[in-house]
This record gives structure tokens, C-alpha cells and sequence, in this order.
């Protein structure tokens, strides 16, 4: 077994499906909690913004509410 150094073995441990690393996550579908409170809006599949979304305030642990479209998802508000 090969010997890797502290930083290099925790960012092997951290690679997720498809090699990707696991960060946090910021498109979320109907039925998941939210991670963190705050103002989340409807976004286009591909993560494009949509035309009058709906916007909801979740507390931590509160489940998304469905989409007005069910090829849509849920991400952070973006601040101004």
C-alpha cells in the first residue's frame, strides 16, 4: 500500500462518486432539507435562472416544497 502525506490522503478521502470531491451541496430537490435558514429560489434545470421563481424561507431541517415545474430545483439566494 502506498504511503501518502497528511494533505494528499485527506483529499483522497474525500473523493466522492465519479472523483469529484464532497463539498457543500447548492442545488437541492423538492422533498430534501435545507441545510442552513435562509431564502432559497426555483432555478432552471441546468441551473439557469427562470422567469418570476418562487422564493421560500426555510429554517435547517425544513423540507423543499415542490416546483411550480418538476424539471426545477432549489438553490441559495443569491445577496445583493
Amino acid at each position: 500500500m502506498a504511503t501518502y502525506s497528511q494533505p494528499l490522503r485527506r483529499i483522497l478521502q474525500q473523493k466522492g462518486k465519479g472523483g469529484k470531491t464532497v463539498g457543500q451541496q447548492h442545488q437541492f430537490r423538492p422533498g430534501q432539507k435545507a441545510p442552513n435558514n435562509g431564502v432559497y429560489v426555483e432555478i432552471g434545470e441546468t441551473g439557469s435562472m427562470v422567469k418570476n421563481p418562487q422564493k421560500v424561507h426555510l429554517s435547517a431541517g425544513e423540507m423543499f416544497p415542490e416546483t411550480s415545474n418538476h424539471n426545477r430545483l432549489w438553490t441559495y439566494k443569491r445577496k445583493p
